[in-house]
């Protein structure tokens, strides 16, 4: 059995959590650790069938700005405020946040407002120790 189960981003995020796939049968996920799912995943049922993990729509901002140096600057800004961010070709997108927008706007760029899948850079020390290194 093949199955999908449509999740919005922070529902994604998870170690248990009661689902329900999108041809209406529920089940469990019970981990060991929280675990980050993109699109596209898949998750083995104990029945041995599986579940493909889709990203739903919800409310984003995409961000675009008149060239790349704007654009990297603002995307800088974004990181600065740890905001989870995807990149969709030479466009950003984070979740809806009208105080964001308006700094966006701040610093020469665009927002449109549009309901679409939201699935941010998880990041370079995900499932890796956070360690700093000196000489």
């Amino acid at each position: 059995m093949v199955d999908t189960v449509t999740l919005a981003y922070l529902d994604r995020h998870r170690r248990r959590i009661r689902l329900v796939s999108d041809s209406g049968a529920a089940f469990l996920l019970d981990l060991p650790h929280a675990q980050h799912f993109t699109e596209g995943d898949g998750l083995e049922l104990d029945t041995g069938g599986y579940l493909r993990v889709c990203a739903a729509a919800e409310s984003v901002l995409e961000i675009e700005a008149a060239d790349r140096a704007s654009l990297l600057r603002i995307a800088w800004h974004l990181g600065n405020r740890h905001l989870p961010l995807q990149v969709v070709g030479d466009q950003l997108r984070i979740r809806e946040d009208h105080v964001i927008a308006e700094m966006v706007s701040g610093l020469g760029g665009r927002t449109s407002r549009l309901e679409a899948p939201f699935d941010p850079e998880i990041g370079a020390y995900v499932g890796t120790a956070h360690r700093h290194e000196h000489d």
